[in-house]
């Protein structure tokens, strides 16, 4: 997740997607996942050699933040047994006995608090890294990306209250309430959810820096967190708070980007098509197996967190519920298409429908003029039998 602001109570966060009240079971409009994983994978059949003979010995990806659940899939790819580099925020191992070493960078402070596209633009190291739809959209015209795979269908961001204050059922009813919602200052979709009249201007609170002081101690305000995330850690892991709380997933109102893409540059899908074709079936297959039975690497994560010694911090409680939220909110599932981590065009084109005029109307200049979805997103590397 794009968790490019960060303040040392370690409550990230940048954008709010995804439509349900805590406990409830998602969008009526998503695909449903199965709870099976694909037995006819074609990366069962293909010989473990040919990776690196198309991708070199190593590949490295860019995360945007600290290792957390929903980068679980990436790190099943290594297994639980991969290297850890604490000083530099690195993870490392085999792609099982294909001879190519995967890298897994982690952002936020690790990497200047830069974004993933800039990253991918200065280091000729970096293979590919998470760029979110905004992103894509936003830099088109200047640091082009092109996702090629989604392990996440959808965000997991949402606003949470306190329930015992507010008896919230949809977004409209945030805004009609005129409660102050707390955001970080540039996130994307408050402009469109005020333009949809879900929100109104007076109550939006832009000075939230990621620290949950404000929520605890003002008690009736409005926060942007990750539902697989804070919720969980207000509720068990944070004692000044140490009770329930509410939250609806943003993406109700339909503003929908794909977090976390695996992207690469637009060469690269070129220069590296053989190698794409290989690798992006064993992503998938490793999000369906993280999926399945998260807890070894789950185990990892939360050794590797430690071993940072950094103001994040996560607990094995937290990692088993975003994996459950996960799956119940449909966080994580297939595609209209059947496939896990292939990309909807139609969403991706209401989805540039939407961010161009609002970065047209905050003058950004780097907007690529026609951007269309095959711009930024390509499923010519997904294996339509992986899925859940």
């Amino acid at each position: 997740m794009n968790r490019t602001k960060w303040v040392a109570a370690g409550m990230g966060g940048v954008l709010l997607l995804a439509g349900c009240a805590s406990g409830s079971s998602g969008s009526p409009t998503r695909p449903a996942a199965s709870t099976s994983a694909s037995t006819d994978a074609s990366t069962a059949t293909v010989d473990p050699a040919a990776l690196k003979a198309a991708c070199g010995d190593r590949i490295v990806l860019q995360t945007d933040w600290f290792p957390e659940a929903e980068h679980g899939g990436l790190y099943q790819l290594i297994g639980p047994n991969g290297t850890v580099d604490a000083k530099r925020g690195r993870y490392s191992g085999p792609i099982g006995d294909t001879g190519v070493t995967f890298e897994i960078r982690a952002g936020g402070p690790y990497a200047g608090d830069q974004s993933v596209s800039a990253l991918m633009y200065q280091d000729p190291d970096i293979t590919m890294g998470f760029v979110n739809t905004d992103e894509a959209v936003r830099q088109s015209g200047r640091l082009p990306t092109v996702g090629i795979f989604a392990p996440l269908a959808y965000s997991p961001s949402a606003l949470m209250w306190d329930p015992t204050k507010h008896d919230f059922t949809s977004l409209a009813d945030i805004g009609r309430s005129k409660a102050k919602v707390l955001y970080f200052e540039g996130t994307a979709f408050v402009e469109y959810l005020v333009g949809r009249g879900l929100l109104t201007q007076a109550q939006l609170d832009p000075s939230y820096d990621g620290s949950p002081s404000r929520f605890v101690t003002e008690g009736d305000a409005v926060q942007e967190v990750y539902a697989t995330h804070e919720p969980y850690k207000y509720e068990h892991d944070l004692p000044e708070w140490n009770k329930p709380v509410a939250f609806k997933l943003v993406s109700e109102s339909g503003y929908e980007p794909y977090p976390q893409n695996v992207a690469v540059k637009p060469e690269t899908v070129t220069a590296k098509s053989a190698c794409l074709k290989l690798l992006v079936p064993r992503l998938q297959q490793a999000q369906v197996d993280y999926m399945k039975s998260p807890e070894p690497v789950n185990t990892k994560i939360l050794a590797y967190v430690k071993e940072l010694k950094s103001f994040w911090t996560l607990s094995p409680g937290l990692m088993a519920d975003a994996v459950a939220k996960m799956l119940a909110l449909k966080i994580v599932g297939n595609s209209p298409d059947g496939a896990l981590g292939s990309f909807d065009m139609a969403r991706v084109q209401r989805m540039i429908d939407l961010l161009t005029p609002l970065y047209t109307k905050q003058r950004i200049k780097t907007v690529k003029t026609g951007v269309a979805p095959t711009d930024i997103v390509t499923n010519s590397f997904i294996d339509p039998s992986v899925h859940l």
